[in-house]
């Protein structure tokens, strides 16, 4: 008779230390997961102070400077009146034209990556030199167009500026490309094969529309890398102090011309530097919300 009741207060022994054991380590859990939900939230209150401060100053000092002669008349002497207008056309050229060279040539060798040569020789090797001029500052690339093309020609020009921005523009949509197409289910694909469709149609009407979203927006995020690029454009479209439509001399842009004003001590200078500073942030929160609009109800 003994001996069952022992054996049972043995286990009921046992299975208490597990059960307080086992509370042990959950409230060891809890206090390390509100320990890294502190440090989390610490670290992302971080960040968006700096980034409201920084956008305090640009939204108020750049204000201040938005005037009518900013957006009409050309950059000033110091002291006196004038604007961007110059500026905001060359950049606006320049970022149009490397967008609209760069877009098509990176997005056809992110389908080719991801569609036709997804493990062979000629895609890794592709892979690495895209991750290369990826990750390679645009300062690089700004020598190596002004070695090839300003060096031998012997002239600054907006054509130069615009091969240095697409060349940054390429490998960025090249990435974003590829990924997002390796993210379409394969079944949809098997889909269109099974119909009888082409690859080249699976891959226009199926993956890529089914992609379109987030190849939208690696094209935004590489327009926003490209208009705020200083080191490119000043090896090779320099600047100019007046209006020029013509891509084959220097030609002025906002990233310049406010690395320019921002360094004198002139305080006209200085307002039309946080007016362009101003006008670039807004123009690529726009394209952000543009994209945000139009893709949001066709993913």
């Amino acid at each position: 008779m003994n001996a069952p009741i022992h054996g049972t207060g043995e286990k009921l022994l046992r299975a208490a230390d597990l059960a307080r054991t086992r509370e042990h380590k959950y409230a060891q859990r809890k206090r390390v997961n509100k320990v890294a939900l502190a440090l989390s939230l610490a670290a992302m209150a971080f960040g968006i102070f700096w980034l409201v401060w920084i956008l305090w100053e640009t939204v108020r000092l750049g204000i201040g400077g938005l005037t009518i002669a900013t957006l009409t008349q050309m950059t000033p002497p110091p002291n006196e009146v004038g604007g961007i207008a110059n500026a905001i056309y060359g950049s606006f050229l320049m970022v149009t034209l490397a967008t609209f060279v760069g877009t098509p040539i990176g997005i056809m060798a992110g389908i080719y990556l991801a569609e036709y040569d997804p493990k062979g020789w000629l895609g890794s090797l592709t892979r690495f030199v895209n991750d290369i001029l990826l990750s390679a500052p645009s300062i690089v690339i700004g020598l190596f167009v002004y070695a090839v093309i300003v060096a031998r020609y012997k002239t600054f020009s907006g054509w130069a500026g615009v091969i240095a921005l697409a060349l940054i523009v390429i490998p960025v949509v090249i990435r974003t490309t590829e990924n997002m197409l390796m993210l379409v289910p394969s079944g949809l694909r098997e889909a269109g094969y099974a119909l009888g469709a082409p690859k080249w149609k699976v891959i226009m009407s199926i993956t890529l529309r089914a992609a379109r979203a987030g190849v939208v927006t690696g094209v935004l995020l590489a327009v926003a890398r490209i208009s705020g690029e200083t080191a490119p454009l000043l090896f090779t479209a320099l600047n100019n102090q007046f209006w020029t439509s013509s891509l084959g001399e220097p030609m002025a842009s906002l990233p310049v011309t406010i690395f320019k004003f921002a360094m004198s001590p002139y305080q006209n200078w200085q307002q039309l530097a946080w007016a362009g500073v101003f006008l670039i942030t807004l123009a690529v929160l726009g394209l952000n919300i543009l994209a945000r609009v139009l893709t949001r109800n066709k993913v």
